[in-house]
């Protein structure tokens, strides 16, 4: 075997072991749950992200792993979702509570109009 020979063999077997890496790393993200992306996988593998859109198997892969991912929800939003729902009730008891102060105000100040109109017709009737 020449010493090209033997590069070219080399080369192919790091090839196929850098495809071996990026195939395993996107079948336990998705058995994780983790949410597939192209800059994850080059920050999980150190591989380049040419190599994720150039290489066909592993392009095959990630886009079989999005396609199975479509449906699923991210975990993050759900919990952002429930922080942002008691958000939004822990709002509306505050503006019931603001409501009903309202009025309650509205109706003190209605009383006082009275008391003070009642109090100038009594100074008026005086003079």
């Amino acid at each position: 075997m020449s010493k090209y020979d033997k590069m070219l063999e080399l080369n192919k077997r790091k090839s196929e072991e850098k495809v071996e890496r990026a195939v395993l790393t996107i079948r336990t993200m998705v058995l994780e749950r983790e949410k597939v992306s192209v800059p994850v996988l080059m920050q999980k593998t150190g591989l380049s992200r040419g190599f994720f859109y150039k290489n066909p198997i592993v392009r095959g892969e990630i886009d079989a792993a999005m396609e199975q991912q479509a449906g699923m929800v991210d975990p993050r939003r759900n919990i952002i979702s429930q922080a942002m729902e008691a958000e939004m009730n822990l709002l509306r008891q505050q503006l019931q509570k603001l409501k009903s102060e309202n009025e309650n105000l509205i109706k003190e100040n209605q009383k006082l109009k009275k008391a003070l109109s009642k109090k100038e017709l009594n100074l008026i009737k005086q003079i």
